[in-house]
């Protein structure tokens, strides 16, 4: 069973998919720690089997950028080099994908997406918080305001596995976590 989980900058979507793998047991992958960090393991909330391991394929993490957007200023991932160097592992299932957006992944790589949805004043503040100003501020709540990742999630994949949860309190974060992991028990049961 391997779950995506996209969503805007500040919506939550780490702590929910690090919570959500101690919880678990499948394995997190932070797609913009994995091509920061390069070849470093995924946090695993559990031991997987088969075992997920990233084997030193890419000499460094800078193949997974394809640049720096100076605007935003931040690198700018290589999507392609991203996509084969996960796909091997996500064939064996066990994985929770943290990402901004979604529609680079393969469909047939994930049984269910939740798209993570936060108040527009909280992100606002929340982003604000981490340093974001400017344009880069504006056109992330810009994002969040007209539905961008939730309707790039539709476009990409089956429209009955994406779902979009709440995520601007605590108890909107617990409510999630417990109705992940009720899925995912429900899917293992299901299909193993």
């Amino acid at each position: 069973m391997n779950d995506c989980d996209p969503g805007t900058p500040g919506v939550g979507k780490t702590t929910l998919g690090k919570e959500l793998a101690q919880r678990t047991g499948l394995t997190y992958v932070n797609i913009g720690d994995l091509a920061k960090e390069g070849n470093q393991p995924p946090l695993a909330g559990a031991s997987v089997t088969p075992p997920f391991r990233f084997e030193a394929v890419k000499a460094d993490a800078c193949q997974l950028y394809d640049g720096y957007d100076e605007e935003y200023q931040c690198p700018i991932l290589d999507e392609d080099a991203v996509v084969d160097e996960l796909d091997e592992k996500m064939i064996d299932g066990g994985v929770i994908v943290d990402y901004h957006g979604c529609d680079l992944f393969p469909e047939r790589w994930f049984h269910i997406v939740f798209v993570l949805r936060t108040d527009n004043t909280q992100l606002y503040t929340r982003l604000e918080s981490r340093g974001y100003v400017g344009k880069k501020l504006q056109d992330n709540v810009q994002c969040e305001i007209f539905q961008t990742i939730f309707e790039e999630a539709m476009e990409a994949y089956s429209a009955d596995i994406v779902h979009q949860l709440p995520s601007d309190t605590p108890e909107d974060l617990e409510r999630n976590l417990e109705q992940l992991v009720q899925w995912t028990e429900q899917w293992m049961k299901d299909n193993n």
